[in-house]
């Protein structure tokens, strides 16, 4: 692999993140998170061993692979000041929809569990915050409000359109957080979830409601139901699954349920995000590390390449060529990929078509 030196372009880039961390980091280790972050976007996996090749330094890759472990060993890397940097570069700061999900994988007997908070923005998620789980299996309430909790601190429950989840984010207590905070949201929930019916004053399988709607009609139930002790709306519709089974889609909200498949459509925007991270672009699975506090790190450090490679994608498929459409009216790539590989091409090599300051794509201004 060639090692091409970015010469005097590396001092734009750290000149940039410089700007976002404000004197919260040192020189030195600012400029070990770019020298990360260019060889992440070069060889496209989180590997130590292969990151270290891709550092632009004369030093030999043994010198690099050290100093990446004791970055991740000793390094004290604030969440909240990569998650102010992605915030920060965001097009839009106000009516933002959150969306909330969980990924995992496993290294051998170590189960690699996150929750994770994103923005919805075009056709993904931006990457904005998470929570390292030390188990497996689905995150409990107190973990997904200190997420929302520590959202709200750092950038105000004003700036919050609605907040989107998939069927494990559900739950008495979580529920009345959400309303507690008037943040409106909208939840798939499982179809055999009862709820209290006051026009029949009773407890009913939720998908009884939406027994008599046609397959592929989007039916709100005008009437206010209690789920949960929490009083909500339910919208839903049935739908056909690959067997050729019914099955039943039903979203709960605050309010407006005339908008929940709308808005729950963004949803699988994050699948998108972690399709990025694993294995269409970043490979974060590839890592050998199970320590929750470096892969902590870890994963802020892909969080801002990932942020990176999408913008540059978006701003090359708006204005330079546009991402070809397949006949299944699918894009050819994703707008991250498209970023991702243009990156690369350029670190690797030297060459670009686009006469932009590729840097200036993670600068708020």
């Amino acid at each position: 692999m060639k090692n091409t030196s970015l010469t005097g372009k590396d001092t734009s880039l750290i000149s940039v993140l410089q700007g976002h961390f404000k004197g919260e980091l040192n020189l030195a280790r600012v400029r070990l998170i770019c020298l990360f972050i260019t060889a992440l976007c070069k060889v496209k996996t989180i590997n130590y061993d292969r990151l270290a090749s891709g550092f632009d330094v004369k030093v030999a890759k043994g010198s690099s692979y050290r100093r990446i472990q004791r970055f991740m060993k000793e390094f004290d890397f604030p969440m909240k000041i990569v998650s102010t940097l992605i915030f920060s570069i965001l097009p839009y700061k106000v009516d933002l929809v959150l969306v909330l999900d969980r990924t995992n994988w496993k290294f051998g007997s170590k189960n690699i569990n996150i929750l994770m908070l994103g923005v919805s923005y075009k056709n993904v998620a931006f990457p904005l915050m998470f929570k390292m789980l030390n188990k497996r299996g689905n995150s409990d309430t107190d973990e997904r409000i200190d997420l929302i909790e520590k959202y709200i601190e750092w950038f105000g429950k004003q700036s919050i359109d609605c907040l989107l989840a998939d069927r494990e984010f559900v739950g008495n207590k979580w529920m009345e957080f959400l309303n507690n905070e008037n943040i409106r949201y909208y939840i798939r929930i499982r179809n055999n979830f009862k709820i209290y019916s006051y026009q029949k004053q009773d407890e009913i399988k939720a998908f009884w409601l939406f027994n008599n709607v046609n397959v592929g009609t989007f039916y709100h139930y005008p009437k206010i139901v209690k789920l949960h002790g929490q009083e909500c709306y339910l919208s839903g519709c049935k739908t056909i699954d690959r067997d050729g089974k019914m099955e039943f889609l039903i979203i709960v909200s605050f309010n407006k349920p005339e908008q929940a498949m709308a808005y729950y459509k963004k949803r699988w925007q994050i699948e998108t995000l972690f399709r990025g991270l694993k294995s269409s672009g970043f490979n974060i699975e590839d890592t050998h590390v199970t320590d929750l506090e470096r892969l902590e790190k870890l994963f802020s450090l892909t969080m801002i390449a990932f942020a990176w490679c999408y913008k540059i994608g978006d701003f090359l498929d708006e204005n330079v060529e546009k991402i070809t459409i397949k006949t299944h009216g699918r894009k050819a790539v994703s707008v991250f990929k498209y970023g991702l590989d243009y990156l690369s091409k350029y670190l690797l090599t030297g060459f670009k078509s686009l006469e932009y300051n590729l840097f200036s794509f993670l600068s708020c201004t």
